[in-house]
């Protein structure tokens, strides 16, 4: 079987929890369609499980990459030639990295071993942009936030990475007929609230609904676990939705 998850931020507890409820088995796959880091305190040990796991897939989300060349600094020693390298535009975007979550994976990260610093860069380094996965007579495109400048005669090794995890898509409109479009970046308590004409943070908690949004082609999976929301998974096989 083929699984999907997204935007774990650092809960590890939910992380192991959905391991165990959808049974991984090692002729599974699950693909981790990024945001494994920040808002959360365990982001370090979920990357650290992912590692030990050669059927957990990690796709890039845009926390990974505000994080690498961060965490690439703080992984070496300090030398006057490393102190050397830290320019304006690397504070710049410690600082942007912090702003969005990222205090507590520079917390955590400090606290590791200087070779599982030196690990943990190097496995991010192997994250994908994206994934296509087919099953059965259907095909999933696996992408962090979305499709950014979509066209249908764009080749999915044509877009930038930034027009890969910034960027969630329209969900009112159909990108392919032959293909699911998997997403996650945008909790989907904020897609349905958007789709009202409200944003989520201005409804009342029994009205946000945490769960996979799936419309127009679109699967829709960040379920807000960083957020105090659920985390969520679809198998591909059997479109099945899981939540802890």
């Amino acid at each position: 079987m083929n699984y999907v998850i997204s935007d774990i931020h650092g809960d590890f507890d939910r992380y192991r929890a959905m391991l165990e409820k959808i049974n991984l088995q090692d002729e599974d796959n699950l693909y981790v369609l990024g945001d494994v880091v920040d808002r959360g305190s365990k982001g370090m040990a979920v990357l650290l499980d992912m590692m030990s796991r050669p059927n957990v897939l990690p796709i890039l989300g845009n926390h990974e990459y505000m994080a690498y060349s961060c965490l690439k600094m703080l992984a070496r020693e300090v030398t006057e030639d490393s102190l050397a390298e830290i320019t304006e535009d690397r504070l710049q975007g410690l600082l942007q990295w912090m702003s969005v979550g990222g205090e507590t994976t520079i917390k955590e990260f400090r606290a590791l071993t200087l070779q599982q610093r030196q690990d943990i860069t190097e496995y991010m380094e192997e994250f994908s942009a994206y994934e296509v996965v087919k099953t059965g007579n259907r095909v999933f495109i696996l992408v962090h936030a979305g499709l950014d400048n979509f066209s249908q005669d764009r080749l999915l090794r044509d877009y930038y990475i930034s027009e890969l995890i910034f960027k969630s898509p329209d969900y009112t409109k159909e990108y392919y007929r032959n293909a699911y479009l998997v997403t996650g970046h945008l909790p989907t308590r904020e897609i349905r609230a958007r789709l009202q004409g409200r944003h989520a943070e201005d409804m009342d908690p029994d009205e946000l609904n945490d769960e996979i949004l799936k419309m127009n082609g679109h699967i829709a999976i960040d379920c807000g676990c960083g957020f105090g929301g659920k985390l969520g998974c679809i198998c591909l096989e059997t479109l099945e939705e899981f939540y802890v």
